[in-house]
């Protein structure tokens, strides 16, 4: 093939997908009064961020991770509207991090099949509200959207 139209197919292919991930995150965004809210529910401090969201909104709908986002693309909209790298979602300090997973160098696509394939590495809940996204560290970080 040529290289210039090689170059230009494959320009072609990444707007595109661009499109597509920019159209996904579109349709994400939620009414100004209504929170999404992703959560570990095995975690207390999840639950205390659920009920502080709770608190701000009575438009919560919480997800837990397992059943939440099943796509790739999904997660891969979620983490450009959090304007962050899916490795830095992760809990590094739990066990199953650091036997599987420390000091890995993998592509973003990568580690978002990690994270798939383990929700429960993820550190902290994650909160949309209208167009803004937030990983919420601290529980009274939900009061930011």
């Amino acid at each position: 093939m040529i290289p210039a139209i090689k170059n230009k197919i494959l320009k072609d292919c990444f707007y595109i997908k661009y499109m597509y991930l920019i159209l996904n995150f579109l349709i994400m965004k939620t009414h100004p009064r209504e929170i999404l809210f992703y959560y570990n529910s095995a975690s207390s401090s999840d639950k205390k961020t659920l009920a502080y969201a709770k608190s701000m909104s009575k438009h919560v709908k919480a997800y837990t991770y397992e059943k939440a986002f099943s796509t790739d693309t999904n997660w891969l909209v979620m983490l450009q509207g959090l304007e962050i790298d899916p490795k830095k979602l992760l809990n590094k300090a739990h066990p199953d991090y650091q036997k599987n997973f420390k000091g890995m160098e993998m592509t973003t696509e990568d580690w978002i099949m990690t994270i798939k394939k383990n929700p429960h590495l993820i550190k902290s809940p994650i909160a949309i509200r209208g167009n803004k996204a937030i990983v919420c560290g601290t529980p009274t970080d939900i009061y930011k959207l």
